[in-house]
């Protein structure tokens, strides 16, 4: 099957997580906001059935990504999740019942253009599953210290941009640690049964920092435009699971003159992703 399958559910997870964030978003939005953390609002949000449809797909997108990182490389599958940023525009638009403006798929094509580009070059390689604990200590440290300071930024703005950006890029750390710890957890499930699977710290630790990434995109989306949080979502889970993916599992991307299709394909993603900002202004 070779890359077919993981890139399969990945993007499955994408399209799943992109109607997620439209459908949570439009029912966060209906909640009275708050200047800083409260976590009642998750008992606010579930008397709201869009939300509770955004979550359902939710679930969707971690069963497709747990297929996904079982299959494949982590710095192979997350960056696939750039495409939900285009997809959760053109949801957003269809269900706004907005005509979609040609510049929008102009970023699309252009976005698209640069993902393929740079994954190409980069063929992102290794499935390694064994990641000693020493390492882990390193990373769960340098996200928790990089998720506090964005979260302790972002709170400290008045909504806006400002303050969704920097709570996306919060949540971006968040999902990429999850999925780092996931594809740990699946692999002992694979390899032990659901015993192992049940006393491995990997799935409690995945399953604490799912929390904390679904509390900070709660927060963000309420906290500004859907254009200011999710590009720094999708580039920050990107960007952070690739790192992970190199750091962790000692997966190899392609050097030498690859470097150079590799930046060009990044450089086609941020001017897509820019674009797409600027397109999707009138996004609900």
């Amino acid at each position: 099957m070779g890359v077919v399958l993981p890139v399969f559910f990945a993007l499955f997870a994408a399209f799943s997580n992109a109607l997620a964030t439209v459908l949570q978003r439009r029912a966060a939005l209906t909640v009275p906001q708050s200047d800083g953390f409260r976590f009642g609002l998750i008992l606010d949000l579930l008397r709201r059935p869009l939300w509770i449809g955004g979550i359902l797909a939710v679930i969707a997108a971690g069963v497709g990504q747990a297929v996904a990182l079982g299959t494949g490389a982590l710095a192979l599958v997350q960056p696939l999740f750039v495409m939900e940023l285009p997809l959760a525009l053109l949801i957003a638009s269809l269900l706004g019942r907005q005509r979609l403006p040609g510049a929008l798929w102009v970023a699309v094509a252009v976005l698209v253009a640069g993902l393929g580009v740079a994954m190409a070059a980069a063929s992102p390689e290794g499935n390694r599953t064994d990641v000693p604990f020493d390492r882990w200590l390193l990373a769960l440290a340098a996200c928790a210290v990089a998720v506090a300071a964005l979260a302790v930024a972002g709170l400290r703005r008045p909504p806006g941009r400002a303050r969704a950006g920097c709570l996306g890029a919060a949540t971006a750390v968040c999902y990429a640690l999850t999925a780092a710890l996931m594809k740990s957890a699946v692999h002992v499930l694979d390899e032990g049964g659901l015993g192992a699977f049940l006393t491995a710290w990997e799935t409690y630790a995945f399953g604490a920092t799912g929390i904390c990434a679904l509390l900070l995109l709660e927060h963000a989306m309420q906290g500004g435009p859907l254009v200011a949080s999710q590009p720094a979502l999708t580039l920050g889970d990107a960007s952070v699971s690739v790192a992970l993916g190199v750091l962790l599992y000692e997966e190899h991307l392609r050097s030498e003159w690859w470097l150079l299709p590799q930046l060009l394909g990044v450089a086609l993603i941020c001017v897509g992703v820019l674009a797409l900002a600027r397109a999707g202004e009138g996004a609900p």
